[in-house]
């Protein structure tokens, strides 16, 4: 032990005065208010999200089987069970409205064509693949089809729509450009040219698969079309094996995704 002189000066630790006591505190719960009021309005903002996609889609469904002049917003109300005043908090018209699926239907696009732009595979067969998988998007969602009707009947809403097809005409030119990198291309056919006849082609049979038969045999339809136009992009030809593979590779996509099989397609 060692001893302390009489003069020697012994530190306290300080006591926070009441009034800072009192300010931590306050602080403390403001925090806690504005932490609560912060997960109020993300579970706000989380519903308001769900609702407007849920009247998108019942829009969608009126607008796919009555078209644009078909439907109102009574009957959207009526579709969805919701009033025509919660509507319109979340699309101020009707044209509103189909111009928000129409963004919706080309807004699908660019994710997927980005996953193909990633994929292990040569550039002609990532064609065709993605060809398979926008058939099946404008078979089986709504949205998708919903707006590609509302583009068709433009003439009828009164607001500027996003223009069709530029889009697949650069992706389908840039993928036959790779194939003629690769090899895989013949030598007579312009990437260009091409790409405008395949754009055509496959809209063309989403056309007439939609008015004969709701296109519930547009993969079968498809694999056809591509029979007849691989003779002539290969160099040699074997448009058979071609899409054995891709089907295959299509197949092996589904599972890994967990999305259900697809339709059987005779190869």
């Amino acid at each position: 032990m060692h001893s302390c002189d009489k003069n020697t000066v012994i530190p306290r630790t300080p006591h926070p005065s009441p009034f800072r006591q009192r300010r931590y505190i306050a602080c403390c719960h403001l925090t806690e208010r504005q932490s609560g009021v912060h997960v109020q309005v993300r579970a706000a903002q989380a519903r308001a999200k769900t609702t407007r996609r849920f009247l998108l889609e019942s829009a969608a469904r009126l607008f796919d089987e009555r078209g644009y002049a078909g439907t109102s917003i009574s009957d959207i109300s009526t579709r969805s069970g919701r009033t025509s005043g919660a509507i319109y908090f979340h699309f101020a018209s009707k044209e509103n409205l189909a111009l928000a699926i129409v963004q919706e239907h080309f807004a699908t696009w660019p994710a997927l064509i980005g996953r193909y732009g990633s994929a292990d595979l040569p550039a002609l067969e990532k064609t065709v693949a993605l060809s398979f998988d926008v058939a099946r998007a404008f078979r089986d969602d709504v949205v998708i089809r919903a707006g590609a009707r509302l583009w068709a009947e433009r003439a009828a809403i009164d607001v500027s729509l996003p223009r069709p097809f530029v889009g697949w005409l650069e992706t389908v030119t840039e993928l036959l450009r790779e194939a003629r990198r690769e090899g895989r291309l013949a030598a007579a056919v312009p990437p260009e040219v091409a790409a405008y006849g395949l754009v055509c082609a496959f809209f063309g049979l989403h056309t007439v698969s939609d008015a004969l038969e709701g296109r519930s045999h547009i993969e079968e339809g498809l694999h056809d079309l591509w029979l007849l136009h691989l003779s002539a992009l290969q160099p040699d030809p074997e448009p058979e094996a071609l899409l054995a593979r891709v089907h295959t590779y299509l197949a092996d996509q589904d599972q890994r995704r967990g999305d259900r099989a697809r339709p059987a397609v005779s190869v």
